[in-house]
C-alpha cells in the first residue's frame, strides 16, 4: 500500500461516494463538454484536496460527514481543476500529469471556456444549496491565488523579491487553496464554530507553505532523472534557496547571480553554476529548515485534537508533504 492509499484508508467510503457525486455533477447536455469533462475526471491526480476536506471534517465533526462536506469537496475540486486548466493556457503548457493538457488537445479558446464553466459550476453548487459560508471561503481563495500569481509576475520582472514578499506569494499562490480545503472541512460540519474554522484554515496554510518550499527544493536536488532540473531558474522564478543565496552574497556575487538568472537562464552550464552557488551558500539547508518550521507548527495544531484514525492520517499527510520525492 503506497502512502496516498494509506492516508485515504479511513475515508475510503467517503472518497468513493465523492467520486460518484463529482462525476454526476460534471454531466451536461453539451456533447463536446461531456467529452472534455470525462477526459478531465479520468486523469485526476492524487486528489489530496478532497482528502483534506474529508479528513478534517471527520476529525472535528464526531467522525461524521454530511452532504455539505461532499459539496465542499466538489467545489474545491471544480475550482482547483479550473485553475489548472487556465494555468496551462497561461503557461502555454502541453502536458499535465503526464497527459496532454486541454489546450494541447482542444486549443486555448475551448480550454479557457471549460475553465470558466468549471468555475461557475463550483460557484453554483454552493449558491443552489445555500452554502454561502463555504462559497465565501472558496471565493477568498480564488482571489488570493490570482493576486499571488500577479505579484509573482510583477516581482519576477525586476528580480527584487525579499523573503517576506516570497512568503506572501507562496501563501497566496499555493497555501491559500489547501487552507480553504481544511477550513471547508471544518465549516461543513461545524458551521458556527468560527474559532475551529480559523484554526483549521491556519493548519492548511502551514502545510501549503511547507509544500511549496519542498517544490522549490526539487529544483536544486537530484530528482527522478538523477540530476537537478533548474527549471525555476530557467523561468526566472525567485525561490527561497535563491533568495537566501542572494541575501548572503557580496555585491560582485549578487551582480553575477542576477545577471545569470536574467540573461543566461537558457545556458545549461550557467544554470549548473547557479545551482552550485546556491548550494555553497547554504540556500538548501536554510529552505529545508524553514519548511520544517512550517511542518512542525502544523503538527502542533493537530496535537490539540484527540487521537483518532483521521488525526493519524493527517499526521501522515503533513509528513508526506515534506518527505515526498516528486
Amino acid at each position: 500500500m503506497n502512502i496516498v492509499q494509506q492516508i485515504q484508508t479511513p475515508i475510503k467510503k467517503e472518497m468513493e461516494l465523492f467520486e460518484k457525486k463529482f462525476h454526476k455533477s460534471m454531466t451536461t447536455k453539451v456533447a463536446l463538454l461531456n467529452r472534455i469533462t470525462y477526459y478531465i475526471v479520468n486523469r485526476k491526480g492524487k486528489q489530496m484536496r478532497p482528502m483534506f476536506v474529508f479528513l478534517v471534517a471527520k476529525m472535528v465533526g464526531d467522525e461524521e460527514v454530511n452532504e455539505r462536506t461532499y459539496r465542499g469537496a466538489s467545489v474545491i475540486e471544480l475550482i482547483h481543476t479550473a485553475t489548472l486548466v487556465h494555468d496551462d493556457v497561461v503557461d502555454d503548457s502541453n502536458m499535465r500529469r503526464g497527459f496532454f493538457s486541454l489546450n494541447a488537445l482542444w486549443k486555448n479558446k475551448i480550454a479557457v471556456l471549460v475553465g470558466d464553466y468549471l468555475l461557475s459550476k463550483g460557484l453554483l453548487l454552493s449558491i443552489d444549496n445555500g452554502d454561502f459560508d463555504l462559497l465565501r471561503i472558496i471565493s477568498v481563495a480564488v482571489r488570493e491565488m490570482s493576486e499571488g500569481e500577479l505579484l509573482q509576475i510583477e516581482k519576477a520582472r525586476r528580480l527584487d523579491i525579499t523573503e517576506e514578499v516570497y512568503y506572501e506569494i507562496i501563501r497566496q499562490k499555493t497555501a491559500t487553496l489547501i487552507a480553504a480545503c481544511c477550513s471547508l472541512g471544518a465549516a461543513a460540519v461545524k458551521p458556527d464554530d468560527a474559532e475551529l474554522i480559523e484554526k483549521m484554515r491556519k493548519f492548511g496554510e502551514l502545510i501549503g507553505m511547507a509544500f511549496q518550499i519542498k517544490d522549490d527544493l526539487f529544483d536544486y536536488t537530484d530528482g527522478p532523472i538523477g540530476k537537478p532540473t533548474g527549471i525555476d531558474i530557467k523561468e526566472q522564478k525567485m525561490t527561497l534557496p535563491l533568495i537566501y543565496a542572494l541575501n548572503t552574497a557580496d555585491s560582485k556575487e549578487k551582480k553575477w547571480l542576477i545577471n545569470s538568472v536574467k540573461n543566461h537562464n537558457e545556458d545549461k552550464k550557467r544554470v549548473k553554476e547557479v545551482i552550485a552557488f546556491v548550494k555553497d551558500k547554504g540556500g538548501l539547508e536554510y529552505a529545508s529548515a524553514k519548511m520544517i518550521e512550517y511542518q512542525q507548527e502544523a503538527l502542533s495544531i493537530l496535537r490539540e485534537f484527540p487521537e483518532s484514525t483521521y488525526r493519524e492520517a493527517l499526521f501522515t499527510m503533513v509528513n508526506y508533504v515534506i518527505e515526498r520525492k516528486k
